[in-house]
């Protein structure tokens, strides 16, 4: 279990990443330097995982944050992911090299399949194996997977994904999913873990917060990270960037852990992996 910021679990191939990270999800071109400032309030609290992606348009400033913030390359986990137009194998290839560009890197810690685009995702797939095999990336995953998806990719892969990105929380807890990716081997990775805010407000979260001292925020991300799930909340906000951070210092019984187990309602608050259109 996580004791402190710096803690990392271990991805299949043998990489270190960090449990808890910085999400820049709506840290849109246009406002580059609060994305820049993001990365490097966080940075500078301690966070050594910043997750983007191609489709959030902000790669560039995330580049920018990592060579100015002065801490070694090596320390800082990056992950990105290929966008739903350009999957495909040839095309995924360019996506790459553009997000590889855009980053300023020479390389990248993590790169993921965004969605699971029908008919694409496993040319996709085998556009990942090239480049991880090319030692351009240190891991490879999928976002956004179900159970049915990572049975088709499997069917045909190479490489195990080492992650599989997906949106959970409490009212959103994807046991079934969970246990299925650590029977593979693949580390689950919560994206919108305080379910865009809306689990802030909840009666539950808001008792245990009173009880432990902790705001809701609090209480939601040590659930992800007791359930060893890694996360990813996203903030442009300096204050919050640090308030998520401040999970190292108590730890929820398991009474307490299975109350928010309770709150399940298989409820999202972004598109279903089943039915997208983007």
């Amino acid at each position: 279990m996580a004791v402190s910021i710096s803690d990392f679990t271990v991805l299949n191939n043998g990489v270190k990443m960090p449990w808890l990270g910085l999400g820049v999800w709506q840290g849109r071109p246009e406002d580059g330097e609060h994305v820049e400032n993001a990365v490097k309030a966080a940075v500078s609290i301690g966070y050594r995982s910043i997750d983007t992606a191609a489709g959030y348009e902000n790669e560039p400033g995330v580049g920018r944050a990592i060579k100015a913030c002065g801490v070694p390359r090596e320390e800082i986990f990056i992950t990105t992911k290929v966008k739903n137009p350009d999957q495909g194998y040839e095309s995924t290839l360019q996506a790459f090299e553009i997000s590889r560009k855009n980053l300023d890197l020479d390389y990248i810690d993590l790169f993921l399949v965004h969605w699971p685009v029908a008919g694409k995702f496993k040319e996709t797939w085998r556009a990942l194996e090239k480049v991880y095999e090319e030692g351009l990336v240190r891991a490879i995953g999928v976002s956004n997977f179900q159970i049915h998806h990572l049975e088709d990719l499997l069917s045909e892969a190479k490489v195990v994904p080492a992650v599989n990105q997906i949106e959970l929380h409490p009212r959103l807890s994807q046991v079934e999913l969970r246990q299925y990716c650590k029977s593979k081997g693949i580390q689950v990775e919560a994206w919108s873990p305080l379910m865009l805010g809306r689990l802030l407000t909840d009666r539950t979260v808001t008792e245990l917060a009173a009880v432990y001292g902790k705001t809701p925020a609090q209480i939601i991300l040590r659930w992800d990270l007791q359930h060893g799930i890694i996360t990813i909340p996203k903030s442009v906000s300096a204050d919050r960037i640090a308030e998520n951070a401040n999970l190292f210092d108590f730890e929820l019984s398991g009474n307490d852990m299975a109350k928010l187990d309770g709150l399940n309602l298989n409820e999202r608050s972004g598109p279903d992996p089943d039915h997208f259109d983007f």
